[in-house]
This record gives structure tokens, C-alpha cells and sequence, in this order.
């Protein structure tokens, strides 16, 4: 497959990219989790990272972040190394459970996204006249609007939804106004109808904020048609470029080293069967069906067909 995001060593900057990862590699405990990663992000733009479990989604969202030191390649966020774009980058990690007891309202949730890594007690009266604080107010409200969670951003976070509570972390996330948001998992554990809700809002954000979104994900189909890219990964491997070119069983096959075929149903969602092998690699962490139907397994935990 020609990948499209392939670019030469040598090469400058592009002065409109917000992630490049060039050849780029990663290693834990000296061994080779994915290679030859190549890809070029601008604003708007919405990207997944794809694969089984396993291989390592989650430490591509670590060498982004700077956490994670690249093994090999290039690798520049916002035009330098990774780890100094501070408030440049909104970051919402692998999904986190509220207690339903916990008091604490969604906007302040939201509001810890902000001034959540300062210290002491605000003064009760003052503080609150202050333009500075005025200006915060505003900014988290605004966030919360635009995710759609006004309408219970003031109720405890343990009385919402898991969909409005994942609402809620994204506008965490939003509310320094990022150029680059970092997504690990955000559809896990939700429902279908709020798979398809949370993922139709963050392709509105990455297009009307002008934010570039790299999303790790086990499903494609919920955010098949938003995206712009996909980085599949497993194994040691991965390609990348287009979903209609990487998703395909030419492809698969490939990085798997197994037969696999790549199928549409009826309603446009992609369905991944394997060789038996295959689903050995990375078993659902939801369902226990077994035999072949498990080898849709293929390409994601859930299948690409879940």
C-alpha cells in the first residue's frame, strides 16, 4: 500500500503541521512495540489509532505527550520535540468512573481543567469580582455549551450518564483552547447511541474549533466517516493513510502475517474476519463468544462489526 504521510528525513517542518512523526518507533522494556509510523496532522484534522490490544495505542498518545520517548524516527508536536506544548494540547485519558455518590458538579469537573493544577482556596468574595475570574467563568460555560452538557453540568457528576460524563471530560479537555487533543479510548464503555453522540461531537469540534484530534479507538465504525486518517497498528507494525486505504485486506493481511478479509454490511459498517490465529491476539473484553464469529475480532477487541 502507498502510504501517503510518507515523507523524507531530510525534509523541514511543514509550517501548518500540528503532529509529524516520521518513521517513528517505540520500545518498552526493550521491546519493539510498533515502527515505521509516518504522519503528518493539521488543524481540523481527525485521526484514529487503531489496533488489537496489546500493541500499544495507548503509548502513541505517551510519545505525543512527551511521557514515552520515541525509539527511532521523528517525531515533532506543534513544530518541536514532544512534551513542550503545555497548554497547547487538551488530553483526556482512558475512561474514568465517578462514584454515583460523589457530590462534585460537572462544571466544576469541567472548571479542574483550567486552574485544577493550582493550589489554596479562593477567597470567597473577591476572587469572585476579579476579571480574571469573570473571564473563567465564562470560558467554562462556554466549553460546556458547546459539548451540549448545559443542561446538567450543574447536577453532581455522579448522577450523569457515562455519555455525560464523557461529555463533560472533553470539555475538561477543551476549556485552555488547544490546538492538539489527545483522546485514549473515549468511546469505551458507552452504549451505541452515545458511541454515535460523543463522536459526532468531537468531529464538530475538530472542525469548527479548528482542532486536530487523534483519537485512540477499538471500533472504527462509530467515527468511520468523520475521519480524515487512521494509524493501524500490530504487532511491530503499522500503516497509515487513509481509512479506505489502511482498512482494507490487502492491508490486514499484511500486518497480521494471516488471511484477513476485509467485509461491508448492508449499513456501511466494516467488518474484519481472520485466520483462527487471529483472534488469539487480542480477545474481546466484553464478550465470550468463541469460534469463528469471534475472528471479526480481527481488527479491533470489539470487531470492527460490534
Amino acid at each position: 500500500m502507498k502510504n501517503t504521510d510518507t515523507r523524507a528525513a531530510g525534509i523541514p517542518p511543514l509550517p501548518d503541521a500540528v503532529l509529524e512523526l516520521r518513521d517513528a518507533a517505540v520500545a518498552v522494556g526493550g521491546r519493539r512495540l510498533w515502527g515505521g509510523v509516518n504522519l503528518t496532522v493539521r488543524p481540523g484534522e481527525f485521526v484514529a489509532v487503531l489496533g488489537p490490544n496489546g500493541v500499544g495505542k495507548s503509548t502513541m498518545i505517551k510519545v505525543l505527550l512527551g511521557t514515552l520517548p520515541a525509539a527511532a524516527g521523528q517525531v515533532r508536536v506543534l513544530g518541536a520535540r514532544p512534551g513542550g506544548a503545555g497548554d497547547q494540547i487538551g488530553y483526556l485519558p482512558q475512561r474514568r468512573n465517578f462514584d454515583g455518590s460523589l457530590r462534585i458538579r460537572g462544571v466544576d469537573i469541567v472548571r479542574l481543567g483550567l486552574d485544577g493544577d493550582r493550589w489554596g482556596v479562593p477567597l470567597p468574595f473577591a476572587s469572585r469580582l476579579s476579571p480574571r475570574h469573570r473571564a473563567a467563568e465564562t470560558r467554562v460555560r462556554e466549553v460546556v455549551e458547546l459539548v451540549g452538557a448545559s443542561s446538567y453540568a450543574d447536577r453532581p457528576i455522579g448522577e450523569c450518564s457515562g455519555g455525560e460524563q464523557q461529555r463533560l471530560l472533553i470539555a475538561q479537555a477543551l476549556v485552555r483552547r488547544p490546538r492538539l487533543l489527545l483522546l485514549d479510548e473515549p468511546l469505551d464503555s458507552l452504549d451505541l447511541p452515545n458511541q454515535a453522540g460523543v463522536a459526532a461531537l468531537i468531529h464538530r469540534i475538530c472542525r469548527h474549533e479548528d482542532v486536530a484530534v487523534v483519537m485512540v479507538a477499538h471500533d472504527v465504525n462509530p467515527i468511520l466517516s468523520y475521519l480524515d486518517r487512521v494509524v493501524y497498528i500490530v504487532a511491530g507494525g503499522a500503516a497509515s493513510g487513509p481509512a479506505e486505504e489502511v482498512i482494507t485486506s490487502e492491508t490486514l493481511t499484511r500486518l497480521y502475517g494471516t488471511p484477513v478479509e476485509v467485509l461491508k454490511a448492508a449499513d456501511g459498517r466494516l467488518v474484519v474476519v481472520g485466520g483462527p490465529e487471529a483472534p488469539a491476539l487480542h480477545s474481546d473484553r466484553h464478550h465470550s463468544d468463541h469460534g469463528h464469529a469471534h475472528a471479526a475480532a480481527a481488527a479491533s477487541p470489539r470487531g470492527f462489526g460490534s
